[in-house]
């Protein structure tokens, strides 16, 4: 390590240099962030709350929501202190544990959308055996799975970064503390953590987003079977939530990381969007998707026909499996 002085303290990077700037931003965030908790807890709340809500689809949009209260807490509070304060320094040790728990939320996040994309795929395709193949136990394991994944990969990342030393400077070119962001600022060998997170990246994030490829692909193919316009557009507006979430999440984040680093402030645009404003619109954007929705009993029979899967032995009883197929019409 020679001679290098070795820090204990970061220095985030400023939003912005002027005060009454600071200011501003400072009072935007606290609004965005106050939104952010009330609109996810109101979500939370109501799933619970309403029994109809109790599906699989709604179970997987209240992961969501908790997520997203998760992921701001992290980063968020720290930025804002950060705005008003004239020391804007964190402990490498802090930043560590932010740097783990920013990549958690993220990680099981991504894995999160993948299962909803799976979810959507399996009510189209099979609508009739919904029920059955997304069972309560099946949501819990796959839940479960994205927590645990994404746990144990930000674990050993940063078990590995633990060791290192830093010391070539203290300022962080970002608002938050990242894992990509700690390794340039080490005067340790970092080429086997710049290996294990490149790996964990491309395996976890990218594969996640493959998957959800894949699902959708099958989802076009089953919808551009319908002979009617009307009726294909109707069965699109079932994915629309959870598509918009998608590019959001993965746009946002693809953009901060591909494009080349200019030392700009402006290229704070793209990690703020997916770390503080779709936290906020994530509750927002399904509900504008479930606003007016019917009753599931008055628009089952036109989703069966759609899919050509009428059950004849319910409809002669009167009876449809709205479990099963609910979720065609209402998006859950």
């Amino acid at each position: 390590m020679g001679n290098h002085s070795v820090f204990s303290e970061f220095i985030l990077l400023r939003l912005s240099s002027d005060t009454q700037t600071q200011a501003l931003l400072f009072v935007l965030f606290l609004v965005i962030y106050l939104l952010t908790l009330m609109g996810n807890l109101v979500m939370l709340m109501v799933i619970r709350a309403d029994s109809h809500l109790h599906t699989p689809m709604y179970f997987f949009l209240g992961q969501l929501s908790f997520l997203d209260l998760c992921h701001s807490s992290v980063t968020v509070p720290k930025m804002l202190e950060n705005l008003l304060s004239e020391n804007k320094t964190i402990f490498v040790q802090g930043c560590l544990a932010q740097a783990f728990f920013v990549f958690t939320t993220g990680g099981t996040e991504a894995c999160l959308l993948a299962v909803m994309a799976y979810d959507r795929y399996v009510a189209i395709s099979s609508p009739l055996l919904y029920g059955q193949v997304m069972s309560n136990q099946v949501c819990v394991r796959l839940v479960g799975s994205s927590w645990g994944l994404a746990f144990v990969d930000a674990l050993i990342n940063i078990l590995l970064a633990v060791n290192l030393d830093f010391c070539e400077g203290q300022t962080i070119p970002h608002f938050s503390c990242e894992l990509s962001s700690l390794f340039p600022l080490s005067c340790s060998d970092t080429s086997i953590n710049f290996i294990l997170l490149l790996c964990s990246s491309v395996l976890h994030f990218f594969g996640s987003f493959v998957l959800i490829f894949f699902s959708y692909t099958r989802i076009v193919s089953t919808i551009m079977n319908i002979s009617s316009t009307s009726s294909r557009s109707k069965a699109f507006s079932t994915c629309s939530s959870h598509l918009t979430t998608v590019i959001l999440f993965y746009g946002s984040g693809f953009l901060s990381y591909l494009l080349p680093t200019s030392g700009s402030s402006l290229e704070m645009i793209f990690p703020l969007q997916y770390s503080v404003v779709t936290p906020m619109l994530n509750p927002l954007i399904y509900s504008l998707q479930n606003k007016g929705e019917g009753s599931c009993e008055k628009n089952v029979q036109k989703i069966c026909k759609l899919f050509h899967v009428v059950d004849q032995r319910s409809r002669a009883k009167g009876k449809l499996n709205c479990s099963a197929t609910r979720y065609l019409v209402t998006g859950n």
